[in-house]
């Protein structure tokens, strides 16, 4: 019997993949003792992860050692760039290739992250066998360690990005994805996960705040930004109510979007990022805003979380439908024109458990 096609989304095929795990330790006091200096530490650690990483096939790797938290998207040139909070990987999976050790002399870092940059082709298609190899490499790499008992939290992040308006700019080719939860997934697929596993499943949608849109929402002459972010967070909420999605959230103050299941992280934020949970588990609608009239950014993020319910036997792919019917209606209401403003859709899919 054909599936219903509500359960499959079409997305254009110019759509970028993006896979990346990541791997934390937390290193005591008792750990560092087993070495001369941090910087010891981290240069004999990374030496070894190093030459697993290449006896693996897994091309792409990092070790963080200054507490930086490691943000990954898709560019067609490689970029790594650091600020006081972040390292930012731009990377192309097709080409791109690289080993760091990002440490600071003398710093003993709260945790040891090991970053594993997804490559080659077909980056969906191959992640199940991309996370079984970093599995077996990191099963192996704590072996190593002083203390093989140490806990390493491993969290898989996907990413899908694309042009919300690329039929409008003439991307007319599309592919149909159910887009199955990441357990059953790599369950079908020999791939290894816990049982007990905290799972995240939502879009992010960046919104560049133009001209025309300060023009329709703002008085000259007036200083406060409240009635553009006003009008952006009703319209959003219209969109998004009308469509039955309720876990939403707007981000306008300058800062990254961090989104965590609730059970694991809850909100807060530093200079850079913006951490925000939800529960996926209950119904009850949640809103999140982070915005204030007297401080104008050049763009707004917008935050639609899927709820366990919206996890169905086929997959994600009637949520993400309700997702870009919402997004079209917003972007009517805002007035943007699709064949020369841009809104960047990501697709991610995040899960996370302890090794």
């Amino acid at each position: 019997m054909p599936m219903n096609s509500k359960h499959r989304v079409y997305i254009p095929t110019k759509a970028k993949s993006n896979q990346y795990v990541l791997a934390e330790i937390k290193p005591d006091e008792s750990f560092y003792r087993h070495f001369d200096s941090p910087g010891a530490c981290y240069e004999k650690l990374s030496q070894q992860f190093f030459a697993l990483a290449d006896e693996f096939g897994l091309h792409n790797v990092h070790m963080i050692a200054n507490d930086k938290l490691p943000v990954v998207r898709y560019h067609h040139e490689a970029y790594c760039l650091q600020t006081e909070k972040q390292i930012l990987f731009f990377y192309d999976p097709q080409y791109h290739e690289a080993q760091n050790l990002f440490s600071k002399a003398d710093y003993q870092a709260r945790k040891i992250r090991l970053v594993f940059l997804a490559t080659g082709e077909d980056i969906r298609a191959h992640g199940a066998e991309f996370h079984s190899k970093v599995s077996q490499l990191l099963e192996t790499f704590k072996g190593l360690l002083p203390d093989p008992e140490l806990p390493v939290k491993i969290r898989d992040h996907q990413h899908l990005s694309y042009d919300l308006f690329a039929q409008a700019k003439g991307h007319k080719q599309t592919y149909g994805y159910k887009l199955r939860a990441l357990y059953p997934r790599y369950r079908a697929r020999q791939c290894s996960v816990p049982a007990e596993h905290s799972a995240i499943n939502y879009v992010t949608v960046n919104l560049p705040l133009t001209r025309q849109l300060k023009q329709r929402y703002l008085t000259p002459g007036n200083h406060t930004f409240t009635p553009l972010y006003e009008a952006l967070e009703q319209a959003f909420l219209q969109a998004c109510e009308d469509k039955n999605l309720y876990h939403l959230a707007m981000v306008a103050n300058g800062l990254t979007p961090l989104v965590r299941n609730r059970q694991v992280d809850h909100c807060e934020h530093n200079t850079e990022l913006q951490k925000i949970s939800f529960d996926t588990e209950h119904a009850t609608p949640q809103f999140v805003r982070h915005w204030q009239g007297d401080n104008m950014v050049e763009t707004a993020h917008f935050i639609i979380v899927a709820s366990d319910e919206d996890n169905t036997e086929f997959g994600y792919g009637h949520f993400m439908n309700r997702v870009e019917q919402a997004l079209h209606n917003l972007a009517r209401t805002l007035g943007l024109n699709p064949e020369r403003d841009e809104m960047i859709v990501r697709f991610h899919q995040h899960i996370s458990y302890m090794l």
